[in-house]
């Protein structure tokens, strides 16, 4: 077995032990299906395309920050000072053979990741709505690189679960937290349509980003319903459209040149499927429109972005749609 296949194989054994021993309060049929379907996902991590991101997590092994602060916009994790020229120039170039990095931004070592999304800006929208978070089980739901994971990790929560699919989003995770060593964390490569079988298993459950992706938004938000624990709190984000009318926009292929987009609601559609999925208390907390500053090409993600989405008066995507807004809200189970 070579090195990096033995690394991979033990990275994924001790994540899904620290899981399953999280997961301990389930019934055994379920604990069982959960285990057999995160072996199955181990196979994504042998694919000949995922040694790509598994090298650069496994040169920087054995590195780690002494300084951490996920207090901020930026996720802190080392100072500068904290390595010598040759750890900074392996992290460096890992770091960049994991783009592109589509949140952010990270400070690693002093290595600033401006990332294509300035995702504190999601974050400060919400903190002031969030329900207390020490001591809570938490899941976030396409976690992406897992920024979202570490500033809720400053609010001392009992364990956050992430999950995503992409090997890519997998390994910057885990090279992150290889620096930072939070140990209440856990990253799955699973979907939001595996989230049911975490019966009652949540606190709280973050859905950012995820629910226009999907044909059915309703059953997906009666499947995350159905794992939160009683009187649970969903916190969710949507692109969407502009309207007091409760519709949904169906585009004929993509919308905003991304395929996979299905309904794309207005503030109150996105109410009312919350509504219609159970939930209660169904906070709307805001909604704005797309920009550039907010959704952009770095140095970290060269491919096309926002700007290249969008016509030059921002008023319609490329497809001749209705531009697209974000919103915000907050429901309990």
């Amino acid at each position: 077995m070579s090195d990096l296949k033995a690394f991979t194989e033990s990275l994924y054994l001790r994540e899904k032990r620290r899981l399953l021993n999280k997961l301990s309060s389930l019934d055994c049929e379920k604990l069982s299906e959960i285990e057999k379907l995160i072996d199955s996902r181990f196979l994504f991590l042998l694919r000949e395309s995922s040694e790509r991101f598994l090298k650069p997590l496994f040169q920087i092994q054995g590195i780690k920050a002494g300084f951490k602060d996920f207090s901020g916009d930026t996720v802190v994790i080392g100072k500068k000072e904290e390595i010598d020229e040759v750890e900074r120039e392996k992290i460096f170039n890992s770091l960049k053979s994991l783009m592109p990095w589509r949140k952010g931004p990270f400070s690693v070592f002093g290595i600033e990741i401006d990332a294509e999304w300035r995702s504190f800006r999601k974050w400060n929208r919400f903190k002031d709505y969030f329900p207390d978070f020490e001591g809570k089980v938490i899941c976030d739901i396409g976690c992406n690189n897992g920024y979202y994971m570490f500033k809720t990790a400053n609010y001392n929560p009992d364990f956050v679960l992430g999950i995503d699919p992409t090997v890519q989003y997998y390994c910057q995770f885990h090279t992150l937290n290889s620096f930072a060593k939070v140990e209440n964390t856990n990253f799955q490569l699973l979907g939001v349509e595996h989230i049911h079988l975490f019966e009652e298993m949540f606190d709280i459950v973050f859905l950012m980003g995820i629910i226009y992706h999907h044909p059915n938004p309703v059953d997906i938000l009666k499947k995350v319903k159905h794992s939160l624990k009683e009187d649970g709190y969903l916190i969710v984000e949507s692109q969407g459209i502009e309207g007091d009318l409760s519709v949904a926009l169906f585009p004929e292929k993509r919308y905003a040149k991304v395929p996979g987009t299905y309904f794309v609601p207005t503030p109150s559609c996105l109410v009312n499927f919350l509504k219609r999925a159970g939930f209660k208390d169904v906070n709307l907390i805001t909604y704005h429109k797309m920009s550039s500053e907010e959704q952009r090409k770095t140095e970290w993600m060269v491919y096309q972005s926002y700007e290249d989405f969008i016509n030059e008066d921002n008023t319609l995507t490329v497809e001749g749609y209705p531009a697209p807004i974000r919103i915000y809200a907050i429901a309990r189970k």
